[in-house]
């Protein structure tokens, strides 16, 4: 894709004008807006998993929903912005209770974008079973991700290592696992800056803790603690992206504000953060 960039915006380019379908060829495909109910799982996360697991998801209907020849699929990434499953061939349908259960095959089309390419489109109501026809010239490309979309699983407490980039996603998608896991307790976590080592050290307690506190980050690269605030001031907020969070210790929730705040001070000194790191006091 000469002349594209890489992660970063894409100006007024129309999907179609990457993933190439006939005009005479529109009215054989159905749009699929793929977005899960809240009984299921999201269909942005089979896609994490696997193009065969998505697939499958896909297939399961309620309703006879795919009656033209093609699917064109794409699945809910954050208001308006969709991320593009790939293009599929109908090849049959059963009834089976009542559930309908399409086979279908993905073709070759652009394989290499699904889980990258971000397109916006705002969805007519409710609907989620479209013409392509009707709304192909309404899909915008926004961008395309240098790897495709991952969010794992909340992996527990003690293997939470991520960088800015997966944290921000997992904030703006309200990804129900993290959200979870860091929400129901305290505890201390430390911030390691990939490009030079340093380290900040913080404490996460009150209403939603550590979701709360790293909600802070994702929004503005420094949850304003002072020198990181000064650092992401002097170099933007595309610095953050260098920023690596883990959980260095969870305190019970019966824990004083007092106990975590001397926990905060034990780490800060294990890892000398104020003299070699970012922490100020």
């Amino acid at each position: 894709m000469p002349g594209w960039r890489i992660g970063c915006d894409i100006a007024k380019m129309r999907l179609l004008e990457v993933i190439s379908i006939p005009p005479n060829d529109m009215s054989e495909y159905k749009l699929h807006l793929a977005i899960g109910a809240k009984d299921k799982k999201e269909p942005l996360y089979e896609l994490a998993k696997s193009i065969d697991s998505f697939k499958l998801w896909q297939e399961e209907q309620s309703k006879k929903n795919f009656e033209r020849d093609f699917i064109l699929a794409l699945i809910y990434y954050k208001p308006d912005e969709w991320i593009f499953g790939g293009v599929y061939r109908r090849l049959g349908v059963k009834k089976i209770a009542n559930k309908y259960m399409y086979e279908t095959e993905l073709l070759d089309v652009r394989t290499e974008l699904i889980g990258r390419l971000i397109v916006r489109f705002r969805r007519p109501g409710r609907q989620s079973y479209l013409y392509l026809e009707n709304w192909a010239d309404k899909i915008e490309v926004v961008e395309i991700l240098r790897e495709p979309y991952s969010v794992a699983p909340f992996p527990g407490y003690e293997n939470v290592i991520i960088d800015f980039n997966l944290l921000k996603t997992i904030i703006d998608k309200e990804e129900i696992s993290w959200k979870a896991g860091l929400s129901s307790v305290k505890g201390v976590y430390i911030i390691t800056d990939k490009t030079n080592g340093k380290k900040y050290v913080g404490v996460a307690y009150g209403e939603d803790s550590f979701w709360s506190r790293w909600a802070s980050y994702a929004k503005s690269g420094h949850g304003e603690n002072k020198e990181l605030k000064d650092l992401i001031q002097s170099m933007g907020i595309e610095y953050a992206s260098n920023f690596q969070f883990a959980i260095l210790e969870i305190i019970t929730n019966t824990a004083s504000d007092q106990e975590l705040i001397e926990r905060e001070e034990h780490w800060k000194k294990v890892f000398m953060s104020r003299q070699f790191g970012y922490n100020r006091n």
